[in-house]
């Protein structure tokens, strides 16, 4: 069996502490640091010169920031693969959010303390060598899947709804949209959520995997582009067809009877706070089949225990494609498992959507 060789990364970060940690973090996995740069133009000659497989990018550097050096890359028509690494500051959080809509391809945030580094080292190293293997994949055309969900017959075909299970507290008639996304997620909501009407449904809450701090600057950058009103979640809010609800980093999102939203700090559930399948499991005690579930892109299983139970009450559950997908996992988890009613490349899921809910 052929060796496959190490993956080979640029690290780009002004500090010459941080260049060194990450740098021996890399290494003690295995991973080969071909280049380190201390701002944006360097990152770039040397991103230009060594074609490395990852680049690790610090965001606030002298010169060029982070934000130019993507845009810079993509006007190269350079297609490495960029990890941003960033410390959390309400700018920063901003601007973190800002790149990976530019189209980086993965948060880590840095640690804040020596007890975190542990943490953040098996992180890092995870983000790179999922964003290296993802380089390595020649991804399909987005286009094949946009026809799939014009068809109104396509909608039909699939499992008919079964009567609804929920407690009773949820309006006849009307669904509650839950989607949850992981790597990829802040790009495919930024598609997604400003295609979408306002009102619809019974509301929508969104799950997306980010450190604590940086999810409140996803809100505002997606509220602003969108028709309904998109905010971070709070204590004991109640959800109502004009809001997408966007879990906290950090925190669990619970839904109680009534849709009144409840912030937790129960332990991480495989590693993740916010976990998807919690809420999606209480949004099903309330709404029953009518929960429609929208995996959306990213690593892991997050959802598949939540589609189960959107199954079992006759609710419905898409996936985004792989054509589209940065990352296949969360939905291929739900595919493999037989649980989608529907799969769809994200430029066609506002209209599925929509379709589904009946607004």
């Amino acid at each position: 069996m052929p060796t496959v060789a190490a993956a080979r990364v640029v690290i780009a970060d002004d500090s010459a502490l941080m260049r060194s940690v990450l740098s021996a973090a890399l290494r003690d996995a295995g991973i080969e640091v071909v280049g380190q740069a201390a701002d944006g133009d360097e990152a770039l000659a040397l991103c230009e010169r060594l074609a490395p497989d990852v680049l690790s990018l610090d965001l606030a550097m002298p010169g060029r920031d982070g934000v130019g050096v993507l845009r810079e890359l993509r006007s190269r028509r350079l297609q490495i693969p960029v990890v941003v690494v960033s410390a959390f500051s309400a700018a920063a959080g901003a601007r973190a959010v800002d790149a990976l809509a530019e189209g980086a391809f993965d948060l880590v945030a840095k640690p804040t303390s020596s007890g975190e580094l542990d943490a953040f080292t098996r992180e890092l190293v995870d983000r790179v060598q999922l964003a290296r293997a993802t380089r390595r994949r020649n991804a399909p055309s987005r286009g094949a899947g946009a026809r799939r969900a014009a068809s109104p017959a396509a909608l039909r075909r699939r499992r008919p709804v079964a009567p609804p299970a929920g407690d009773g507290t949820a309006k006849a008639g009307h669904r509650v949209v839950v989607i949850t996304c992981s790597t990829g997620g802040p790009r495919a909501l930024a598609e997604l959520l400003p295609r979408l009407p306002s009102p619809l449904g019974d509301g929508t809450l969104i799950v997306q995997h980010m450190p604590e701090g940086f999810t409140a600057s996803l809100a505002d950058r997606l509220d602003r582009a969108s028709s309904l009103k998109v905010g971070e979640a709070h204590d004991r809010e109640r959800l109502d067809a004009a809001h997408a609800l966007l879990a906290p980093g950090g925190q669990h999102m619970r839904v109680s009877a009534g849709g009144v939203v409840r912030l937790t700090d129960e332990p991480p559930v495989g590693g993740l706070r916010p976990r998807a399948d919690l809420t999606i499991r209480d949004v099903v005690k309330v709404w029953g089949a009518r929960t429609l579930l929208v995996v959306l892109t990213g690593m892991g299983s997050d959802g598949l225990d939540g589609a189960v139970e959107v199954h079992n009450a006759g609710g419905r559950v898409i996936v985004e494609a792989a054509s589209s997908c940065v990352v296949h996992g969360m939905p291929r988890a739900v595919l493999d498992a037989g649980l989608a009613d529907g799969e769809y490349d994200l430029s066609a899921l506002p209209e599925v959507i929509v379709a589904e809910v009946g607004r």
